[in-house]
This record gives C-alpha cells, sequence and structure tokens, in this order.
C-alpha cells in the first residue's frame, strides 16, 4: 500500500507540474470592441512580448471600431453621407479594401449577404442599444425600401474613386467586420512571431497552430438551449464562425423578429436557426454565415459552393441539422443531441438520427 500511495502522490504532482506549465505556456487578454467581448489566447508566447503585441493588437481594434461603424460618427458614416448625395468621391484608404472585399463576398452570395442594407436595419432599429420594444416597422416603409432595395453593384469603385446609383445605398458591415478584423490581427501575429494563437470575437474566431501538443477545442453554441451543440479541434488554421437568430432580437406581437435580414423581403429570414461555416479565412467564414442563413435549408448547399466555403453546418426552424461532407468529416456532435442530421453532397443525400 505504502508503494501504491508514494505512486498516486508522484503521478499527481507530476500531473499538478504539467497543469501549471501550460497554465504558464498560455497568456491571455480580452477587451471590448466591435460591440462584444474579444479575448485573445497565446501559446508559448513571452508574456512580455505577449503583452505588448496584444495591447497593439487592442489598439488596432478600437480604431477599426471608430473606422468602420455605421451608426457612430467616423470614416464609414461620412462615406454613407457622401454616397446618398450620389455625387462621386474618393475613398479613404483605410476603407478601401474592407468595402471592395465587402462587395466582393456579396456579388458571390447573390446578394443575400448585402453590406449595404444599412437604412433597412435602421428601419428596424438593429443599430442600437436597447434593440426595439413591442414594435416593428410599418410595412409601406419596409415596401419602399424594397421598391429601391440597394445592392453592392449599385456602387462602382475605380482605383480609389466611388461613385454611387442609387439614394438607398447605405453601408453597414456588421455580417463581415469581424472576419475581417480578426484575419488582420491574425496577420499581425504571425508578423510579431506568433504562431500559435486563437482570437475569439463574441463566439466568432480563427485558431492557428496548436495548443501544446494538442488541438484547439472549439464548441459551437446550442441555438436553442444553454450549452454546446458541437464541438471541432482545430490545428493548423481554421476560423469558425456562426450566426443565430438567438444573438440581437426583440418581440412584437407576441412574434420574435432576429436581426438576421433578408434584403428579398425586407424582414429576418426564415428557415434558419443557425449557420456555423468553417474556412480558413475569417472574412468570408462572416460572411457566408449570414449569406447561408438567409439562403435556408432550400438554397443553403448552392450558395455555399458560390462562395467557396465547403465546411457547413445549418440548423433549420425544425431542428434538423444540415451538413456538408467535409463539416460531418471534422465536427463532434454533443453526446445529448437528439436530432435528425442529414448529410448533402457526393454521394448524394443521407439521412441519420442522432440520438445521444
Amino acid at each position: 500500500m505504502t508503494g501504491l500511495r508514494v505512486t498516486l502522490t508522484l503521478m499527481c504532482a507530476l500531473l499538478a507540474v504539467a497543469c501549471n506549465d501550460v497554465r504558464e505556456q498560455e497568456y491571455h487578454d480580452q477587451f471590448l470592441a466591435f460591440g462584444t467581448l474579444v479575448e485573445i489566447t497565446l501559446y508559448g508566447v513571452d508574456p512580455d512580448h505577449a503583452g505588448r503585441v496584444t495591447a497593439e493588437i487592442e489598439q488596432q481594434f478600437q480604431r477599426w471600431h471608430r473606422d468602420w461603424h455605421a451608426w457612430e460618427p467616423g470614416l464609414l458614416t461620412e462615406v454613407n453621407a457622401r454616397l446618398a448625395t450620389l455625387q462621386p468621391f474618393t475613398l479613404d484608404p483605410a476603407l478601401l479594401p474592407l468595402i471592395t472585399e465587402a462587395n466582393r463576398l456579396s456579388k458571390l452570395s447573390s446578394g443575400l449577404f448585402n453590406p449595404v442594407l444599412g437604412r433597412l436595419i435602421s428601419l428596424w432599429g438593429f443599430q442600437g442599444n436597447p434593440l426595439p420594444a413591442g414594435t416593428q416597422p410599418d410595412p409601406a416603409a419596409i415596401g419602399k425600401w424594397l421598391a429601391n432595395a440597394p445592392t453592392v453593384d449599385d456602387v462602382e469603385i475605380e482605383d480609389t474613386r466611388v461613385s454611387c446609383h442609387n439614394p438607398e445605398v447605405a453601408y453597414d458591415l456588421g455580417g463581415f467586420a469581424k472576419g475581417y478584423a480578426i484575419d488582420r490581427v491574425i496577420d499581425l501575429l504571425r508578423a510579431r512571431g506568433i504562431d500559435n494563437a486563437i482570437v475569439n470575437a463574441g463566439g466568432d474566431l480563427r485558431a492557428i497552430g496548436m495548443h501544446g501538443e494538442r488541438p484547439w477545442h472549439v464548441g459551437i453554441r446550442h441555438p436553442r438551449k444553454n450549452g454546446i451543440m458541437a464541438s471541432i479541434d482545430s490545428s493548423g488554421d481554421t476560423s469558425i464562425f456562426t450566426s443565430g437568430d438567438y444573438e440581437r432580437l426583440f418581440e412584437a406581437n407576441g412574434k420574435r423578429f432576429h436581426h438576421i435580414l433578408d434584403p428579398r423581403t425586407g424582414y429576418p429570414a426564415v428557415g434558419s436557426r443557425a449557420v456555423t461555416v468553417v474556412h480558413e479565412q475569417g472574412a468570408i467564414a462572416d460572411a457566408a454565415a449570414t449569406a447561408l442563413f438567409v439562403a435556408g435549408p432550400a438554397e443553403w448547399t448552392a450558395i455555399a459552393r458560390q462562395m467557396g466555403t465547403d465546411r457547413v453546418m445549418l440548423v433549420d426552424s425544425g431542428g434538423t441539422i444540415h451538413m456538408t461532407p467535409a463539416m460531418r468529416a471534422i465536427i463532434e456532435l454533443a453526446p445529448d443531441i437528439d436530432a435528425e442530421v442529414r448529410v448533402s453532397g457526393n454521394p448524394p443525400l443521407e439521412t441519420a438520427i442522432h440520438r445521444p
């Protein structure tokens, strides 16, 4: 018994040392930006160096928050004011790559990710806090917006010169800016010699490298319950972004209205509860998650192909889980999930019931 006790004591001591070593290898920082909590975890980085780099990242996020905000005074609100005049102007270089990429992804999504529906967002009141309570927009106002509904095709960019042909154009980059910003942060981390990190903005994230000798373990929120619906292990370079109808919403006349608007109808998109997209680039994953949520269970596979996203999970309004084969290969559903799972792709549709 004495030998067993010594062995167990030694094992516990070794485990404690290992756990302490892991904690010493990790560096955590967090701050508020883009209306959400941004969390940064670095692995195997000198704490002093890590502190300097995360301070630099926070400054960048705060600058982007000012420059890219559609509703607070800054570069983007100035752009929207100029677009409304329909007079050509020179676009600030700080916004040029962001808007150019947003326009490109919108076209790939057949307009389901629409970064110029700012005026529709304003009609619904989703641009601020608190959200509207108990009221919804006048249907006539939505109809008026739909009669001249803007798309990115209404905006022409040549070098830095911008022309607009529709006064309803107003950029709101909320369905895309987090992903774009996280991509820029990953570039900065690598430029500073950091290759093992995870940058998480309100549950949307990009992970590079490893967490020591194991992958980063990422949980995906259940759209209707507290807790995790699924998880993914990431090693290398992975962006995981989710759009859901539970993020920003209000109730009016006994009905829930969420913030993901369908530009074809002017109303919150129907048919989806949540969409998760995995891609190397955060900007693509972010925009695609929005577009595929709007596409819904009937159209999501076609839009996913157009946007070059082959790792997708969509939970429809009935609770059925739809996945691409590539997503099914990397995702692990939580043990307590009891749902129909449909895998769409090649070979054709495969249906199974996932039981706990």
